[in-house]
């Protein structure tokens, strides 16, 4: 068997189970177990995943930053809706709510949208909440007013 080396990195670092390791390189769970047994590493032990020590530290560990800015959700989603879910003892939070909290300190008020567009991005700043959307209403006003019509 051809062995990946990404794959096999994962594994030795020895710190996620094959679940994250196959959400985070786009690959199936059995293809991580076959590596696994390929290299001859002790498999995980059942119910032994990772803890966290917090809610923030549990999101981290699941985004992968990327150069644009952007930042990609690697962890669970819902199965019906796509949401991405951080969880932390018997917390169970949606990852752009966390995210928007982290970036501006407070909860954000109604409904989180994904102001960059990617909905896979969870980088704070690229998060909106009614109060923000509302704020950036009115600087669009402003700007007409001053400014005229946008071409």
């Amino acid at each position: 068997m051809k062995v990946r080396a990404d794959i096999a990195e994962l594994l030795r670092a020895g710190n996620l189970t094959h679940a994250e390791i196959a959400r985070r390189l786009g690959v199936d769970r059995g293809t991580v177990r076959k590596v696994q047994k390929a290299l001859g590493l002790p498999g995980p032990r059942r119910g032994q995943a990772r803890a966290h020590a917090s809610l923030e530290e549990a999101f981290w560990a699941h985004i992968e930053p990327s150069e644009d800015g952007h930042a990609r959700w690697t962890g669970y989603r819902d199965d019906r809706s796509g949401l991405a879910l951080v969880f932390h003892g018997k917390a169970r939070v949606p990852g752009p709510r966390l995210a928007f909290r982290l970036r501006y300190g407070r909860d954000p008020v109604g409904r989180v949208t994904h102001a960059c567009g990617r909905p896979d991005c969870h980088a704070g700043s690229h998060l909106a909440d009614d109060v923000t959307r509302a704020a950036n209403r009115r600087a669009d006003r402003a700007f007409e007013r001053i400014f005229g019509d946008p071409p």
